[in-house]
């Protein structure tokens, strides 16, 4: 289901095809230094999976993406809302013409939950915002896995930066909280990302793998994780990863999952972009190879423009 990017040979050929303004990215990660021996490594895992099948029929489209799994688009909807104005977000969201080839998912606030599920089309699924971290019990104002299932929800958001930066919760917390809700049953859209001035000294990558090896360390498998690279300087502030931006840090997020996890783990884990995309660039966005979803916040409360964003899919759309 993927095609080969005539791109990305020059993409990974070496440090001077690095846009100047995010070059800073690699002076902390030698591990993803552009040597030429890591490029070719990483160009050859990349191709390995990107390669052309001459038996495909000019006649149908297929959806090309680095990695084997559906395009995934999430809707955060955190803290906003009420009985009417969501309400009349749902009912957009059920006249709404999707593209058949994404899975579609939105997370209400809790106390939506159960209002959402029985109004919403069976078409898009429900999430929660955040689990606790075991079973249920004397955690004033938590919510467990045990009642998002039972109110019908088939993912939690977990590690989203608000949960971390606001709220104070740890990696490793985070990386409980994931294998607790996938143990019980729940898919994990797990969030990772850096701040400002993180990118600015040079550490994306170094938080972003620090933040994935908590995952990894706690999660029983990763049949069920979306990985949702949101940087926080782009969350709800209106700046936007570039496409090439965000490509990088997706295509190093795959390497460390082939190289830290499985090869096969790195081809199916779906790694979704988040950080104010809206209809206006989410097409641009969908074109990368390495990006398969997104994960969106003010946009989804949007339901013609959440729409849109959906059917950015198109974009990943080639002849066969």
């Amino acid at each position: 289901m993927a095609v080969a990017s005539t791109s990305l040979a020059s993409q990974l050929s070496g440090p001077k095809s690095l846009p100047q303004s995010y070059s800073g990215l690699r002076r902390s990660c030698p591990k993803l230094d552009h040597s030429h021996s890591h490029s070719h490594s990483l160009y050859q895992h990349l191709h390995s999976h990107l390669s052309l099948s001459s038996s495909r029929k000019a006649s149908r489209a297929v959806v090309a993406m680095a990695g084997t799994g559906k395009f995934f688009v999430g809707g955060n909807w955190k803290c906003n809302g009420t009985k009417d104005s969501i309400s009349k977000l749902v009912s957009d969201l059920n006249s709404a013409k999707l593209e058949a080839d994404v899975d579609v998912v939105v997370a209400p606030p809790f106390l939506y939950l159960d209002q959402v599920k029985s109004s919403l089309t069976d078409r898009i699924e429900l999430s929660g915002q955040n689990s606790w971290v075991g079973k249920g019990g004397a955690f004033t104002g938590e919510i467990s896995v045990e009642q998002l299932k039972d109110i019908g929800c088939k993912w939690v958001i977990l590690g989203h930066s608000e949960r971390r930066h606001v709220i104070g919760e740890d990696d490793q917390f985070i990386g409980k909280k994931a294998a607790y809700a996938l143990n019980e049953g729940l898919g994990v859209i797990a969030c990772i990302g850096e701040k400002l001035e993180e990118r600015e000294a040079g550490k994306t990558f170094d938080i972003c793998f620090q933040q994935l090896k908590a995952f990894a360390d706690a999660v029983p498998s990763w049949e069920n994780i979306v990985i949702a690279y949101e940087p926080v300087w782009a969350i709800g502030t209106g700046k936007v990863a570039s496409p090439q931006q965000a490509q990088e840090v997706h295509v190093a997020v795959r390497d460390w999952l082939k190289k830290n996890v499985s090869a096969e783990v790195a081809s199916k884990t779906r790694i979704i972009y988040g950080g104010s995309v809206n209809g206006g660039n989410s097409a641009e966005l969908a074109k990368e190879e390495d990006i398969d979803g997104f994960l969106v916040g003010g946009a989804s409360l949007k339901g013609p423009e959440f729409a849109t964003i959906v059917n950015a899919v198109t974009s990943k759309k080639v002849a066969a």
